[in-house]
């Protein structure tokens, strides 16, 4: 098998991660309060006036794509780090490159948040506008890859000058409202992913060649998560321990709960990519129907869990993952093999977290429940069949492959929308012409999917370019 052909297939991965991005710049960017219901969080949306109510149970889509997102940041491990196992790096090496790592997206998840530019002034002006963008360009020296052909002790030193400079624009800029820098004022998505780069990585790195190890170790981070209700409890002290708080906190190891099953789907897609024959195999007349129901679990459950009709989901869904699994048990061929896998892990998470729904309350994503971890889990592995069938097997690139280019490079794209977009259009005195777009529901929602397709060619263009920000 190729390299070129390894590419191509396993464009899944990509698309997956992509869609991911694009739900979240989509969801930040449309218009508040004008939307329905089921176009924001549940909890943040027009039944709660728009603050946080915790009281309201159910998810929408909007609620899925940050989860989809760690679970791809978990597929990823047997790529990225099971590839360096093989070649026989140590695991304490790569242990020590995680913890880098982290560190590195936690400088950017500080510093990204400082530089917005209503953070910078109130109301923004050109000096915000100018200053976020400057921090736009400044991350291309610090996060890019260098080519092979600048001297090793060059690009080290670009980097740490590159840092300084960040440091000291974090320290000397005069922020709004009296605000000053803090540690503590960060992105909070992209802190969640520094603790998830380090831990989620360090378990893989010293459970790679046994699954059970690593499924394992959940129930007793469920555990201390449960017990540490219980005033006066080792469990509580250790979920309140951090030596760290501005960087670590034990809450956050509630993630692995997706990253880890999303580093057993990255080993069966790695696996199939490893034995896929030369020629390509004829297209079955079942996919068609595989991939609407993939597809339709997704739909299903966040609709029946945004209504509240939870015995109707749970009905619809133990038909569709029957008839799910009906369709891929007789198959011999690769393709099926692989999807079989991911299937019954998948259903057996759905399955799992629709026994949870009522515990806790009902499912919800803030504060995050068992059934949200486990549920939107097993809807990941279900993306990752429709999305293997669409990206590897009809291989519809015209649909595709926007959203594979921006899933190599997550982090451009996901800064784009207030560090490059937002402040071009400042500068170049568009703002009035922007607020047209608040004037109802539809302008709102067009104006989203303006800023967020604007992203989305901001992060294509620069992959085409092969300019990527890495940690």
């Amino acid at each position: 098998m190729t390299d070129s052909l390894t590419i191509r297939r396993a464009s899944s991965l990509d698309a997956l991660r992509g869609i991911a991005i694009f739900g979240m710049i989509l969801s930040g960017t449309i218009a508040s309060g004008m939307l329905p219901a089921w176009m924001y969080h549940a909890q943040v949306g027009p039944r709660s006036q728009f603050t946080f109510d915790p009281s309201i149970y159910g998810i929408t889509w909007v609620d899925l794509v940050f989860p989809f997102f760690l679970f791809a940041m978990g597929a990823a491990f047997p790529f990225s780090i099971g590839r360096k196992l093989e070649k026989g790096v140590s695991c304490m090496h790569l242990s020590l490159k995680a913890l880098l790592r982290g560190i590195r997206l936690t400088f950017f998840a500080i510093f990204i948040q400082h530089m917005y530019p209503w953070i910078i002034n109130d109301p923004e002006d050109m000096k915000s506008w100018g200053i976020s963008l400057f921090s736009f360009i400044l991350m291309f020296p610090i996060y890019m890859r260098f080519s092979g052909k600048y001297p090793q002790w060059l690009r080290i030193t670009i980097e740490y000058v590159s840092y300084g400079i960040g440091i000291l624009m974090l320290l000397l800029i005069p922020y709004a409202n009296e605000r000053s820098f803090s540690l503590y004022f960060s992105n909070i998505i992209i802190l969640v992913l520094a603790n998830m780069a380090i831990w989620g990585s360090i378990i893989y790195i010293f459970t790679w060649r046994k699954k059970c190890y690593r499924i394992a170790i959940l129930p007793f981070i469920m555990g201390i998560l449960l017990s540490s209700n219980t005033e006066g409890s080792w469990a509580q002290d250790i979920m309140q321990y951090s030596p760290i708080p501005w960087m670590y906190n034990f809450y956050y190891l509630k993630y692995l709960f997706i990253v880890i099953p999303g580093s057993i789907a990255g080993e069966y897609l790695k696996e199939w990519l490893s034995i896929l024959p030369q020629t390509p195999s004829i297209i079955s007349k079942r996919l068609p129907l595989i991939l609407l129901i993939s597809i339709s679990v997704i739909i299903i459950n966040v609709y029946c869990l945004y209504t509240r009709q939870l015995l109707l989901n749970l009905i619809i869904s133990i038909v569709l993952l029957f008839t799910l699994y009906i369709l891929l048990r007789k198959k011999a061929d690769h393709n099926f093999i692989y999807w079989k896998k991911l299937f019954v892990i998948g259903a057996y998470l759905i399955m799992l977290g629709l026994c949870f729904e009522a515990f806790e309350g009902g499912i919800r994503k803030d504060h995050s429940t068992f059934s949200y971890y486990f549920l939107t889990s097993g809807l990941a592995f279900m993306a990752m069949i429709a999305l293997s069938i669409i990206c590897d097997i009809y291989r519809y690139k015209i649909i595709t492959r926007p959203f594979e280019m921006v899933g190599q490079n997550p982090m451009i794209a996901y800064v784009a929308p207030q560090l490059v977009i937002t402040p071009i259009i400042g500068l170049l005195g568009l703002n009035v012409f922007l607020n047209i777009f608040n004037q109802n529901a539809y302008l709102g929602f067009i104006k989203g999917l303006m800023i967020t397709a604007l992203s989305i060619g901001i992060a294509s263009f620069f992959t085409y370019k092969k300019i990527f920000w890495r940690t």
